[in-house]
């Protein structure tokens, strides 16, 4: 099967790329006390040089004290900060590329594993992060309109900066999926409710923050996942159904473009059909999708990031999928963090020249 569809580009709003690979957001940990370096700068202008459509930056995180486990995850807020990525878009925008910072709060968290705490305890809907593990406080609802409120601040200050979109990260059991999950969502107020919908608003009240303070012709995106790392087989809707009671919501609140993360794109979502969660989401919505899980390499990254080594596979069965308008875009993660390289050799039918992945590679910025 060619590749050739794949290079196809794509217009949507701010976003003008030349064609349809996504470099999925990673959580390096290489931005010291939350401020990316040139090193950082360099690592995304690398991948926009080869010809990645679109970047995705590894989470960004908003301007509440306890938003972030990790000392070395970038912020996206405080001169400093700012200053760094404005380098970084510069960067990728001088190499001929596109990119959208991911903005994120992570919730409640298990503390990193250095012992370093943020100086105000964790925050989430509840003091949960999965069932039986109590780590932080649940917010009020003056914690859950300045958390709003934050998140309209970095999508401002990222459309300032000069940044194509902007990612909001709803998935993987962070702030915005711990208000969609009930383990960790036992409100009793209008944030909390026994429908997936009812727990949706915190998700919605984001967006449409985040779209009065960027504007109609900005594009936004939000990450969302079924699985939680507390348990990976988890969904979020049971049921097409629920989905729709879901995604709806968000994409009338102002959502342009549905990430839908997945372990492995090629799994179908519900009984009865093989689409994708990309696949359902497009055909619910009516929105463009980005499908991602695995591409490109076999394994899945959940066991990579445990040690397990990953070796290239074709891409005939995403190629099927995209063909049969399932998706509009494709993110990869763990083949674009080892090769920066990969969508030319992509492109190019290199096919043998197509780099593994190994835990190694998470160590520097390659």
């Amino acid at each position: 099967m060619s590749n050739n569809n794949l290079f196809q580009p794509f217009q949507l709003k701010s976003l003008h790329l030349k064609n349809r690979f996504v470099m999925a957001p990673m959580t390096r940990s290489f931005s010291p006390q939350g401020i990316p370096t040139s090193d950082v700068a360099s690592y995304y202008g690398k991948r926009a040089a080869a010809d990645v459509g679109l970047i995705l930056s590894e989470g960004t995180v908003i301007n509440r004290i306890s938003s972030s486990n990790d000392p070395d995850v970038p912020h996206f807020y405080g001169h400093k900060a700012l200053e760094g990525w404005q380098k970084v878009i510069q960067e990728v925008h001088q190499a001929g590329g596109s990119m959208g910072p991911q903005i994120w709060h992570m919730g409640i968290m298990p503390d990193h594993h250095s012992g370093w705490r943020p100086a105000s305890p964790f925050e989430g809907p509840s003091a949960y992060n999965s069932p039986g593990l109590a780590n932080g406080k649940a917010m009020t609802t003056d914690d859950i309109d300045a958390a709003i409120r934050a998140y309209g601040d970095a999508a401002a200050e990222a459309k300032r900066l000069g940044f194509d979109c902007v990612e909001l990260h709803g998935a993987h059991g962070y702030l915005i999926d711990q208000f969609f999950w009930k383990a960790t969502n036992n409100r009793t107020d209008s944030y909390g409710g026994e429908t997936l919908a009812e727990r949706s608003r915190f998700a919605t009240e984001v967006i449409k923050e985040v779209r009065r303070r960027v504007g109609e012709d900005f594009a936004v995106i939000i990450r969302l996942s079924q699985w939680k790392p507390a348990d990976y087989h988890y969904k979020l809707a049971q049921t097409p159904q629920e989905m729709e009671q879901w995604l709806l919501p968000l994409s009338e609140a102002g959502v342009d473009i549905f990430h839908c993360s997945q372990r492995r794109f090629w799994e179908p979502e519900f009984e009865g059909s093989d689409l994708n969660f990309a696949g359902w989401a497009k055909k619910i919505t009516g929105k463009p999708t980005i499908t991602v899980g695995s591409v490109g390499l076999d394994g899945e990254f959940l066991a990579a990031f445990a040690g397990e080594s990953s070796q290239p596979s074709p891409l005939d069965e995403l190629l099927r999928r995209y063909d049969r308008g399932d998706f509009d875009l494709v993110a990869v993660g763990r083949a674009l963090l080892a090769d920066p390289q990969w969508v030319q050799k992509i492109e190019q039918n290199q096919m043998d020249k197509l780099k593994g992945f190994s835990k190694e590679a998470l160590a520097q910025l390659i």
